[in-house]
Protein backbone atom coordinates (compact mmCIF):
# COMPACT_ATOMS: atom_id res chain seq x y z
CA UNK A 1 0.00 0.00 0.00
CA UNK A 2 1.44 3.45 -0.86
CA UNK A 3 0.74 6.76 0.93
CA UNK A 4 1.08 10.28 -0.68
CA UNK A 5 4.31 11.98 0.57
CA UNK A 6 2.57 15.69 0.25
CA UNK A 7 1.23 15.23 4.29
CA UNK A 8 4.94 14.87 4.87
CA UNK A 9 6.56 17.59 3.01
CA UNK A 10 3.48 19.59 4.64
CA UNK A 11 4.93 18.83 7.62
CA UNK A 12 8.76 19.10 6.78
CA UNK A 13 7.91 23.26 5.05
CA UNK A 14 5.99 23.38 8.11
CA UNK A 15 8.84 22.59 10.65
CA UNK A 16 11.18 24.75 8.80
CA UNK A 17 9.21 27.66 8.72
CA UNK A 18 8.66 27.12 12.67
CA UNK A 19 12.39 26.42 12.55
CA UNK A 20 13.44 30.07 10.74
CA UNK A 21 10.68 32.44 13.42
CA UNK A 22 12.55 30.53 16.32
CA UNK A 23 15.55 31.98 14.86
CA UNK A 24 14.25 35.49 13.93
CA UNK A 25 11.51 35.64 16.99
CA UNK A 26 11.26 38.93 18.43
CA UNK A 27 14.28 40.43 16.59
CA UNK A 28 14.49 44.19 16.49
CA UNK A 29 16.37 43.86 13.02
CA UNK A 30 14.99 46.30 10.49
CA UNK A 31 16.99 46.10 7.57
CA UNK A 32 14.68 44.82 5.47
CA UNK A 33 17.01 42.48 3.13
CA UNK A 34 15.59 39.38 4.12
CA UNK A 35 12.97 39.45 1.05
CA UNK A 36 11.45 36.33 0.15
CA UNK A 37 13.77 35.01 -2.79
CA UNK A 38 13.97 36.23 -6.39
CA UNK A 39 13.06 39.36 -7.44
CA UNK A 40 11.39 41.28 -5.13
CA UNK A 41 11.27 44.72 -6.52
CA UNK A 42 10.91 46.07 -3.29
CA UNK A 43 12.62 49.29 -1.73
CA UNK A 44 13.41 49.85 2.03
CA UNK A 45 13.20 52.80 3.43
CA UNK A 46 15.40 53.93 6.41
CA UNK A 47 13.22 52.81 9.10
CA UNK A 48 13.10 49.28 7.62
CA UNK A 49 9.55 49.73 5.80
CA UNK A 50 9.76 47.35 2.94
CA UNK A 51 7.58 48.99 -0.27
CA UNK A 52 6.48 47.55 -3.66
CA UNK A 53 5.47 49.87 -6.54
CA UNK A 54 1.94 49.73 -7.11
CA UNK A 55 2.72 48.07 -10.81
CA UNK A 56 4.30 45.15 -9.30
CA UNK A 57 2.58 44.08 -6.28
CA UNK A 58 1.37 40.09 -6.41
CA UNK A 59 -1.46 38.85 -4.88
CA UNK A 60 -1.18 36.74 -1.46
CA UNK A 61 -2.28 33.40 -1.71
CA UNK A 62 -5.19 32.13 0.07
CA UNK A 63 -5.16 33.56 3.83
CA UNK A 64 -8.27 32.04 6.16
CA UNK A 65 -9.20 30.14 9.27
CA UNK A 66 -10.42 29.72 12.31
CA UNK A 67 -9.64 33.28 14.86
CA UNK A 68 -9.12 32.90 17.95
CA UNK A 69 -13.03 33.46 18.97
CA UNK A 70 -13.67 30.90 17.11
CA UNK A 71 -15.09 32.28 14.17
CA UNK A 72 -14.28 31.76 10.05
CA UNK A 73 -12.55 34.81 8.35
CA UNK A 74 -11.13 34.58 4.71
CA UNK A 75 -8.98 37.44 4.36
CA UNK A 76 -10.13 37.58 0.25
CA UNK A 77 -13.59 39.38 1.46
CA UNK A 78 -11.46 41.96 2.46
CA UNK A 79 -10.83 43.10 -0.75
CA UNK A 80 -11.85 46.72 -1.72
CA UNK A 81 -9.73 47.74 1.73
CA UNK A 82 -6.70 48.05 2.81
CA UNK A 83 -5.83 45.31 5.42
CA UNK A 84 -2.95 45.29 7.42
CA UNK A 85 -1.47 41.77 8.70
CA UNK A 86 -0.17 41.31 12.16
CA UNK A 87 1.96 38.77 12.97
CA UNK A 88 2.13 38.04 16.52
CA UNK A 89 2.25 35.78 19.71
CA UNK A 90 1.59 35.98 23.37
CA UNK A 91 5.02 35.50 24.52
CA UNK A 92 6.82 37.62 22.25
CA UNK A 93 7.92 41.16 24.28
CA UNK A 94 7.92 43.16 21.23
CA UNK A 95 4.80 41.53 20.21
CA UNK A 96 3.56 43.92 23.68
CA UNK A 97 5.49 46.74 23.01
CA UNK A 98 3.79 47.30 19.67
CA UNK A 99 0.30 46.42 20.68
CA UNK A 100 -1.39 49.22 22.39
CA UNK A 101 -0.11 51.18 18.99
CA UNK A 102 -1.85 48.92 16.86
CA UNK A 103 -4.79 48.76 18.95
CA UNK A 104 -5.00 52.50 18.68
CA UNK A 105 -4.65 53.05 15.24
CA UNK A 106 -7.03 50.53 13.99
CA UNK A 107 -9.31 52.10 15.62
CA UNK A 108 -8.05 55.46 14.09
CA UNK A 109 -8.19 53.76 10.71
CA UNK A 110 -10.99 51.60 10.12
CA UNK A 111 -13.21 54.78 8.86
CA UNK A 112 -10.88 55.14 5.93
CA UNK A 113 -11.22 51.88 4.88
CA UNK A 114 -8.30 49.86 6.33
CA UNK A 115 -8.99 46.69 7.97
CA UNK A 116 -6.78 44.74 10.84
CA UNK A 117 -5.94 41.17 10.89
CA UNK A 118 -3.74 39.42 13.29
CA UNK A 119 -1.83 36.16 12.57
CA UNK A 120 -1.21 34.57 16.15
CA UNK A 121 1.44 32.00 15.83
CA UNK A 122 3.58 29.38 18.06
CA UNK A 123 0.85 30.08 21.00
CA UNK A 124 -0.04 26.39 21.65
CA UNK A 125 -3.43 27.16 22.83
CA UNK A 126 -5.75 29.90 22.46
CA UNK A 127 -5.99 30.83 25.97
CA UNK A 128 -2.54 33.37 26.19
CA UNK A 129 -3.87 34.61 22.98
CA UNK A 130 -7.25 35.35 23.82
CA UNK A 131 -5.83 37.36 27.65
CA UNK A 132 -3.49 39.18 25.41
CA UNK A 133 -6.00 40.58 23.15
CA UNK A 134 -8.09 41.90 26.51
CA UNK A 135 -5.46 43.16 28.17
CA UNK A 136 -4.08 45.18 25.49
CA UNK A 137 -7.60 45.98 23.79
CA UNK A 138 -6.70 44.14 20.78
CA UNK A 139 -10.45 44.22 19.10
CA UNK A 140 -10.16 43.19 15.78
CA UNK A 141 -9.74 39.72 14.62
CA UNK A 142 -6.56 37.44 14.49
CA UNK A 143 -6.25 33.97 12.85
CA UNK A 144 -5.02 31.48 15.00
CA UNK A 145 -1.92 29.69 13.06
CA UNK A 146 -0.09 27.69 15.79
CA UNK A 147 2.35 26.16 13.21
CA UNK A 148 2.52 28.83 10.92
CA UNK A 149 0.94 27.05 8.03
CA UNK A 150 -1.11 30.62 6.95
CA UNK A 151 2.28 32.20 6.90
CA UNK A 152 3.91 29.88 4.77
CA UNK A 153 1.58 28.81 2.55
CA UNK A 154 -0.41 32.83 2.31
CA UNK A 155 2.28 33.85 0.37
CA UNK A 156 4.24 33.21 -2.61
CA UNK A 157 8.04 33.11 -3.14
CA UNK A 158 9.24 36.77 -4.13
CA UNK A 159 6.89 38.46 -2.46
CA UNK A 160 7.52 40.39 1.12
CA UNK A 161 7.10 37.25 3.78
CA UNK A 162 6.58 38.11 7.11
CA UNK A 163 9.73 36.40 8.25
CA UNK A 164 9.90 37.50 12.10
CA UNK A 165 7.71 37.62 14.95
CA UNK A 166 5.96 40.09 15.08
CA UNK A 167 6.28 41.11 11.35
CA UNK A 168 3.48 43.57 9.93
CA UNK A 169 2.41 43.45 6.08
CA UNK A 170 -0.19 45.87 4.11
CA UNK A 171 -2.17 45.02 1.31
CA UNK A 172 -3.67 47.34 -1.11
CA UNK A 173 -7.07 47.44 -1.85
CA UNK A 174 -6.94 44.70 -4.75
CA UNK A 175 -5.35 42.36 -2.39
CA UNK A 176 -1.85 43.29 -2.87
CA UNK A 177 1.09 42.78 -1.48
CA UNK A 178 2.17 46.49 -0.92
CA UNK A 179 4.56 46.94 2.25
CA UNK A 180 6.40 45.34 5.00
CA UNK A 181 7.89 45.59 8.58
CA UNK A 182 9.97 43.38 10.40
CA UNK A 183 9.96 44.93 13.35
CA UNK A 184 8.14 46.15 16.58
CA UNK A 185 6.43 49.39 15.01
CA UNK A 186 5.10 52.58 17.06
CA UNK A 187 1.61 54.32 16.22
CA UNK A 188 3.59 56.97 14.09
CA UNK A 189 5.70 54.13 11.73
CA UNK A 190 2.32 52.31 11.85
CA UNK A 191 0.66 55.12 10.09
CA UNK A 192 3.31 56.05 7.88
CA UNK A 193 3.22 52.40 6.49
CA UNK A 194 -0.51 52.12 5.87
CA UNK A 195 -1.59 55.87 5.03
CA UNK A 196 0.20 56.43 1.50
CA UNK A 197 -1.00 53.17 0.27
CA UNK A 198 -4.63 53.77 2.09
CA UNK A 199 -4.59 57.14 -0.27
CA UNK A 200 -4.36 55.10 -3.33
CA UNK A 201 -6.86 55.73 -5.83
Amino acid sequence: MSYSRAPRRTLLAVGVLSAALVLSACTSDSNGKSGGGGDTNFVTDTGGIDTVARGERQATNTIKGETLDGKQLDVADLKGKVVVLNVWGSWCPPCRAEAPHFAKVSAELKAKGVEFVGINTRDGEKSPALAFEKDYKVTYPSLYDPEGRLILEGFPKGTLLPQAIPSTVVLDRDGKIAARSLKALNAEDLRSMIEPIAAEK
